[in-house]
């Protein structure tokens, strides 16, 4: 027992020097030992929100996708800079009247007014955390999609919930890749669905801080660690 304890201590202490992990009480939190954070504007008074970077990195990887008849969601910004020439129509949907881009006024949740088949993809950024049913929601996105349509939909992983926002009285979720994959199955196939996620334990600890993405590395952001996601990503094609 005696060796068996030794032996353990040496291989915490060699883990310690290997990854350069300070011991218990010598964490130097610096700046970000603090009750509050640095923004709670999800960065952008600092600069480029960090979830939106992983969010365009994804939509610029599907561009080929963004094309015919498009349907975003509160506006069309990422329907005119990733679709461009491909997208012969975009509409924009809103939950209420009142936002002069909306072309649909409708709730995913239940949403008759939209005809079947209507879209060939929609792109659909941080909505599903809105909608207290998003099973509903994301069966209503089946049935509006084209046959061979594509729907790209990124959620929240590790998140600030800004309660003080137009979001705050109706933010319901944050997801999982197991969660957001069984969800597009469900609705979808499995073969038609990959999901992924976007990470670190960095770039969410900067996330929660309201860090930008200005402040950290392209390596640093690029790194992918599935345990600590800060967007969930999902394809999914519904099938000819």
């Amino acid at each position: 027992m005696g060796l068996r304890r030794t032996i353990g201590r040496w291989s915490v202490r060699a883990r310690r020097w290997l990854w350069r992990i300070p011991p218990p009480g010598r964490v130097d939190f610096g700046e970000l030992r603090r009750l509050a954070p640095l923004s709670r504007h999800f960065g952008t008074d600092r600069g480029q929100a960090l979830d939106r970077y992983y969010i365009e990195r994804f939509l610029e990887a599907h561009a080929a996708d963004v094309r015919g008849r498009v349907l975003e969601i509160g506006e069309r910004s990422y329907t005119q800079r990733f679709g461009a020439e491909r997208v012969t129509h975009s509409d924009v949907l809103h939950v209420s009247a009142g936002n002069p881009e909306a072309t649909i006024v409708a709730d995913l949740a239940a949403a008759p007014q939209i005809p079947d088949a209507t879209f060939d993809c929609v792109i659909l950024t941080q909505t599903l955390l809105l909608i207290y049913d998003p099973r509903a929601a994301i069966r209503t996105l089946h049935r509006i999609l084209r046959p061979g349509g594509v729907l790209l939909v990124t959620v929240p992983g590790i998140t600030p919930v800004p309660h003080e926002t137009l979001w705050g009285n109706t933010w319901y979720w944050s997801f999982s890749v197991l969660a957001l994959r069984r969800l597009l199955a469900e609705a979808f196939g499995e073969r038609q669905v990959a999901v992924a996620a976007d990470g670190n334990v960095l770039a969410a600890t900067a996330f929660l801080h309201g860090l930008a993405v200005e402040e950290l590395t392209t390596d640093e952001l690029d790194h992918c660690d599935p345990d600590y996601p800060v967007i969930v990503r999902g394809r999914a094609v519904r099938e000819r």
